[in-house]
Order: structure tokens, then sequence, then C-alpha cells
């Protein structure tokens, strides 16, 4: 979970500006974009599959 703690000295934009790059590092938005609907594991092994496919023919 990212956490961040705010300055005496600093401003509320530069501690959100922190809190979202800290975020973004993390991986949480993908995260949550991921676990928002279930996804079968059948359908997760089918899409792992043509996405490894896609990215072995685009190499060429």
């Amino acid at each position: 979970m990212a956490e961040i703690r705010v300055g005496e000295n600093e401003s509320l934009d530069n501690a959100l500006k922190r809190f979202k790059r800290q975020c973004a590092r993390a991986g949480v938005l993908g995260e949550v974009r991921k676990r928002e609907h279930y996804v079968k594991p059948s359908v997760r092994r089918k899409k792992k599959s043509e996405e490894a496919r896609r990215k072995k023919y685009s190499r060429f």
C-alpha cells in the first residue's frame, strides 16, 4: 500500500504528486483494473497465450 507523510513545510500539491508517483511505481491502478471483474482461469490462460503469440509475431 502506498503511504506518504506530509512534511511541515510541504504543500499538499507536492505531497499528492509524490503519492501519485508512488502509486504508479507500486502498480496500484493496474492491480485495481485487473481485479475489477472476475476472470475465469481458463480465460486468463487463453488471453496469456494469445498475448504471447501476438508478441512473438510482432518481433518479425
